[in-house]
């Protein structure tokens, strides 16, 4: 049985850092995914940021409410949906997805969890498991799942590469150099007809 792996921000929605850079006034907040394959390093760099400016959860949420899933999202999740089953695996958080998922239509959504003191500051987070993408991945390939994945970051190349198709969706020119194997889209037309292919051969 096949099922699709997609990817959440840069994807489906816009990058929620990015959002959040541009509301607070802090640039340095943009770096993504597509700059920082760490994600580690990455996430503790954002944290330390907040701290600092004494941003936390509540004011994330706020600029999170405001989000609009990208054009055209919505009707290809939900056009993917009718001919296949689709779980979204992202390292976003739960505490940050919920309004963006009832935006898409409830689609399954796999991801982390941030832990938040009483002051509402974000004290850390929590990842699921290592690599959670590709660890993901390879537990339903275990259970008899083949799995086709779409992404657009460093953090989503495991899963691209270690399923019977994989594609790249909307990613940065260094990305697509560095990759030239995985095909890359760049509207939802061209990725639907890429994982319906995919599915039928």
């Amino acid at each position: 049985m096949d099922l699709v792996c997609l990817d959440l921000e840069g994807v489906l929605v816009p990058e929620i850092w990015i959002a959040f850079s541009e509301a607070s006034g802090i640039p340095e907040l943009s770096r993504t995914t597509r700059d920082e394959p760490d994600y580690d390093k990455l996430m503790n760099w954002r944290l330390g940021i907040l701290r600092e400016h004494g941003l936390g959860l509540h004011e994330i949420q706020e600029v999170i409410a405001r989000i609009e899933p990208l054009e055209g999202a919505k009707d290809f999740l939900d056009r993917l949906r009718e001919r296949t089953e689709v779980v979204i695996l992202s390292d976003t958080f739960s505490q940050f997805a919920k309004p963006l998922m009832r935006k898409l239509g409830w689609p399954t959504l796999l991801c982390n969890s941030l832990t938040v003191g009483e002051d509402g500051m974000i004290d850390g987070f929590k990842m699921r498991v290592k690599e959670s993408k590709l660890s993901t991945v390879r537990a339903l390939q275990s259970v008899g799942f083949n799995t086709i994945a779409a992404g657009d970051s460093y953090n989503d190349l495991g899963m691209i590469e270690a399923g019977k198709r994989g594609f790249l969706f909307r990613s940065t020119e260094e990305i697509k150099a560095k990759f030239p194997h995985i095909p890359a889209f760049e509207t939802y037309d061209e990725l639907y007809s890429a994982i319906i292919s995919a599915l039928e051969n």
